[in-house]
C-alpha cells in the first residue's frame, strides 16, 4: 500500500517562500514520476509540476515557471516543491501524487496515488 504524506504548508505573505515536502511509503520510489497539483476553493484540481523518476525531467505549468522548483531525493522517498515569490493566486490545497504512466502527466488521470493535501495560503 502506497501512502503519500505532505508537509510544509502554511500562511505566508505575498513575495514569501514555502517549501512543501511529500514522503512516500513503499518500494521502488525511483521508478515513478511524482507530481504536484493544487486546488483553489471552488475550482478544479490543476497541475503544477512533475518530475521524472530519476529527476532528469521536470515540467511546470506556465504560471509557476521561474518561481517554483520541483526536486526529489530517492534515497529518502521524498519529493519537494520549493515555492518562491508567492502570490495570492497561489493559495490552494496542494497535493502530491504518484504517476502510473509516462504520458499525459499534466492530467490527473495519469496518477494513481494521492496525498491528503496541504493548505497553502498567501496573503496580499
Amino acid at each position: 500500500q502506497v501512502q503519500l504524506v505532505e508537509f510544509g504548508g502554511g500562511l505566508v505573505q505575498a513575495g514569501g517562500s514555502l517549501r512543501l515536502s511529500c514522503v512516500a511509503s513503499g518500494r521502488v520510489f525511483s521508478s515513478y514520476g511524482m507530481g504536484w497539483f493544487r486546488q483553489a476553493p471552488g475550482k478544479e484540481r490543476d497541475f503544477v509540476a512533475v518530475i521524472s523518476g530519476n529527476g532528469g525531467m521536470t515540467l511546470y505549468v506556465d504560471s509557476v515557471k521561474g518561481r517554483f522548483t520541483i526536486a526529489r531525493d530517492n534515497a529518502v522517498n521524498t519529493v519537494t516543491l520549493q515555492m518562491n515569490n508567492l502570490r495570492p493566486e497561489d493559495t490552494a490545497v496542494y497535493y502530491c501524487a504518484r504517476a502510473s504512466t509516462f504520458q499525459a502527466l499534466t492530467n490527473m488521470s495519469a496518477y494513481d496515488h494521492w496525498g491528503q493535501g496541504i493548505q497553502v495560503t498567501v496573503s496580499s
